[in-house]
């Protein structure tokens, strides 16, 4: 900060600026009969949230993804909203508000309870700062906490901004943001949308172009990377397509990727995939040169998304959201490697490893080959392993395992893993069937329904071809031993051959003389 300061006065220009004069864009402010967004599409609560802070005398706008949207005639899932109210007013204006995050301070706007809960995200206005200036750690949040403790700009030694919480005006907020199309904000209120950087251009060309230097703006947050990404594949079928000078550096910077932890790779490998637009998002990194290199399981997916069970995953959990109902990661983890688990299980079979304990040493191998840290996640493992422990449960339709089956918490996820194993023939669609009506059925239905299994099982064990079991050919017989005959046989005492056809006659058992030899031979197993 004093550096920049110092170069304010001698008239030094800085990134960003130009002759001391800053590039932040010309303020536009756009008309509804220009941008034409229909205030139907726009949530509620997001319009309260705004309002209430206008009332208490602040800036406020519904910005970023959610303007993009309303401008493309989309209804956006989520809502943000920027202020140049600090955290600390923000949540001194709503009943339930809670001030979350280190590297960005923000604030979490609460409306309802339970399932019918809504989060409205609530920024304020950031400055833009020169980097240079910033405190800077050999680290990173790990590393560095006692560093950053008392940081409110920070980055490490390869640029990555680790604390940003140094606030500015709108002009300044809106050119730290990633995408021109990202950085327009809408006021509910007067239905005016605010333009620094041509987004609304960008918008009708159908073009995605970073702010400033792409190469830069990707080093400041590698996750600008996968964004990059995810954006492309949401918009893809609308035409949207990276411009090339901010597509060119994608491919290079992938490695400062490396330096992000691991929890927030993982959150932003699911949102590749689990925001509706999994076979789009697989196409850009392809597309891209892309599909390898950004995180392992992501890219054990790509690897795997054109086998017919992943991409049947891939496929369900893009409808599953686009019918707006609940996804879980666990689902589609399982689906990706279902793959190493059913190999790993079958060589144990081959093995004749029990099968129980051999799907489970299966599981365990895959949590510690593939999963890696997420496996910490003990929830999202425990949820998995439930998946793939249930399916050859399902094979089992007589007794008590169907009624237990259909009260486990997590039936409906083992049965629809089921179901998709059926679709691409890996087991029987009957089988399917008969576990869709299973769960659904009364108990007169379910009767029945036992009775039809039991039936078919007896069908399956009357087909089975009866394998005879071959007797044991008796021991080698030792040598006689030359000796008086007795009455129980000849003489050595082996016992006399039924005729040929006939049960063997039962062999007594002869009392031995002791220094006989008898019994001494190597097929005295018997005695």
């Amino acid at each position: 900060m004093i550096k920049k300061f110092i170069d304010k006065l001698l008239g030094k220009s800085t990134p960003g600026t130009s002759g001391g004069k800053p590039h932040f864009g010309k303020r536009e402010e756009v008309p509804a009969s220009v941008h034409g967004i229909n205030p139907e599409l726009v949530d509620r609560r997001a319009a309260e949230v705004v309002a209430t802070l206008k009332q208490a005398g602040f800036e406020a706008y519904i910005v970023g993804g959610a303007v993009r949207d309303l401008l493309l005639g989309l209804r956006p899932k989520d809502f943000d909203v920027a202020t140049n109210a600090t955290p600390e007013q923000v949540k001194g204006l709503f009943r339930r508000a809670f001030i979350i995050g280190k590297r960005f301070r923000i604030v979490h706007v609460v409306h309802g309870r339970g399932r019918e809960h809504e989060v409205i995200e609530v920024s304020t206005f950031r400055a833009y700062l020169d980097n240079a200036a910033a405190g800077q750690v050999a680290g990173n949040e790990k590393t560095s906490k006692a560093q950053l403790s008392g940081m409110q700009h920070a980055v490490d030694a390869s640029g990555r901004v680790l604390r940003d919480n140094v606030w500015g005006p709108q002009d300044e907020d809106a050119t730290r943001r990633d995408f021109t199309v990202n950085a327009m904000y809408y006021d509910p209120v007067s239905q005016i949308v605010v333009d620094y950087h041509k987004g609304l251009q960008d918008a009708k060309k159908k073009t995605l172009r970073m702010i400033g230097d792409p190469a830069t703006r990707y080093r400041e947050d590698p996750v600008r990377i996968i964004r990059a990404v995810r954006f492309a594949a949401k918009l893809s079928p609308l035409g949207f397509s990276i411009e090339a000078k901010s597509a060119e550096p994608l491919v290079q910077s992938q490695a400062l990727l490396a330096e992000v932890p691991q929890s927030r790779m993982f959150d932003e490998m699911l949102k590749l995939l689990q925001t509706g637009h999994a076979i789009a998002t697989i196409e850009q990194l392809r597309k891209l040169g892309m599909s390898k290199g950004i995180y392992p399981l992501l890219d054990v997916a790509v690897e795997r998304a054109d086998s017919a069970f992943v991409k049947a995953a891939l496929v369900d959990t893009d409808r599953r959201v686009n019918e707006g109902k609940p996804v879980a990661p666990s689902f589609l983890l399982a689906c990706v490697l279902w793959e190493d688990v059913r190999n790993g299980w079958q060589e144990r079979l081959n093995q004749r490893h029990h099968p129980l304990p051999a799907l489970q040493e299966a599981i365990d191998e895959v949590f510690d080959k593939r999963i890696g840290d997420v496996s910490g996640r003990g929830k999202l493992a425990a949820d998995m392993r439930e998946i793939w422990v249930m399916q050859p449960r399902f094979e089992k339709r007589v007794g008590s395992t169907p009624f237990g089956m259909v009260i486990q918490p997590r039936f409906r996820a083992g049965f629809d893993f089921m179901r998709l194993r059926a679709d691409v023939g890996e087991v029987e669609e009957a089988l399917a069937e008969w576990w869709q009506d299973f769960q659904a059925a009364d108990d007169e239905r379910r009767d029945d329904l036992m009775d039809q299994a039991r039936e078919e099982q007896k069908a399956r064990q009357k087909a089975q071809p009866v394998v005879k079991r071959v007797p044991r050919s008796a021991p080698a017989a030792p040598p006689r031993v030359a000796g008086p005959a007795t009455e129980s046989g000849p003489a050595g005492g082996e016992p006399e051959l039924a005729p040929e056809g006939d049960a063997p006659k039962k062999r007594r058992r002869r009392r031995r003389k002791p220094g006989s030899g008898e019994g001494t031979g190597p097929s005295a197993a018997g005695e």
